[in-house]
């Protein structure tokens, strides 16, 4: 079993969903854990994002497991915000382990009537957020000569898809950007890794907006109703993941002694497997 008592770790967008599932699993490993979210709403999100009462629900669940947490609202694209938050951690601990870069949104819209707005929101918070979060740990990271960074993309990290090329830009470039920082940082005794899921039983999922995207035909779908859509994408014919299932790669590169740097796991339900 992993072994992280006395590490220090952050889950960004670890209010629920794939982020909740990371900092459970971090802290039951013995890790004392920041869990971080927006606790507000992104205007052109079509769907609840997550909640200060959410938040402090995962730490709650963490400190009824006998584990350890810290919350704080941030907003992963004000760079300011994060920076204070890793100073923050670093008065209060004096060192900061592990960063998994969770946050991130979703949205379908076609290329050809997608706002500015909408971009931008995309980018802000997937890309720049993930490069904002890693740019503030790697120096406490350096100074104890240790850390682990993982970065969450997608199964649209891997491959195009329709109405989500915003999303999808994202996605790759998450991938690109963890590669190179793994680069910089090796002889630091730091690796950088990404997890790429398929889908996961979130609400940035499975929320009316994106179900209704899968079911047109329907008012109001639920997702038993785009449970065969999705079953069809994977050889298994199954759905999607819960979050726990993208947890298991997540701690398995948090573990790893350091001989993993610069790559990328794919929890894909077979999806990825006619692609190179």
């Amino acid at each position: 079993m992993t072994d992280l008592d006395g590490q220090v770790a952050w889950v960004t967008g670890a209010a629920r969903g794939q982020g909740r599932a990371h900092a459970l699993a971090l802290a039951r490993a013995g890790a004392h854990v920041i869990v971080t979210d927006i606790a507000g709403q992104i205007d052109t999100i079509p769907y609840p994002l997550g909640t200060s009462a959410e938040l402090e629900a995962t730490a709650a669940a963490i400190a009824d497991a006998g584990g350890k947490a810290t919350t704080a609202v941030v907003d992963v694209r004000d760079a300011d915000a994060v920076n204070e938050l890793v100073g923050q951690v670093r008065t209060d601990h004096g060192r900061l382990d592990i960063l998994v870069a969770n946050a991130g949104i979703c949205a379908f819209n076609p290329v050809d009537t997608m706002t500015t707005a909408q971009w931008d929101d995309m980018v802000a918070t997937n890309l720049s957020g993930t490069f904002h979060c890693v740019r503030a740990v790697v120096s406490v990271m350096k100074q104890h000569r240790h850390g682990r960074i993982v970065g969450v993309s997608s199964g649209a990290g891997r491959g195009g898809m329709r109405d989500l090329s915003h999303y999808a830009a994202t996605k790759w470039g998450i991938i690109g950007f963890i590669k190179s920082v793994a680069l910089e940082v090796g002889a630091y005794g730091i690796t950088a890794n990404v997890v790429c899921p398929t889908t996961v039983d979130t609400p940035m999922v499975l929320n009316p907006a994106s179900l209704k995207h899968f079911r047109p035909d329907l008012a109001n779908p639920t997702a038993d109703d785009a449970r065969a859509i999705f079953a069809g994408l994977s050889p298994q014919g199954v759905p999607w993941l819960q979050p726990e299932e993208v947890t298991r790669a997540v701690m398995y590169l948090v573990d790893d002694p350091g001989n993993t740097t610069g790559s990328v796991i794919e929890v894909n339900l077979g999806t990825s497997a006619s692609r190179a």
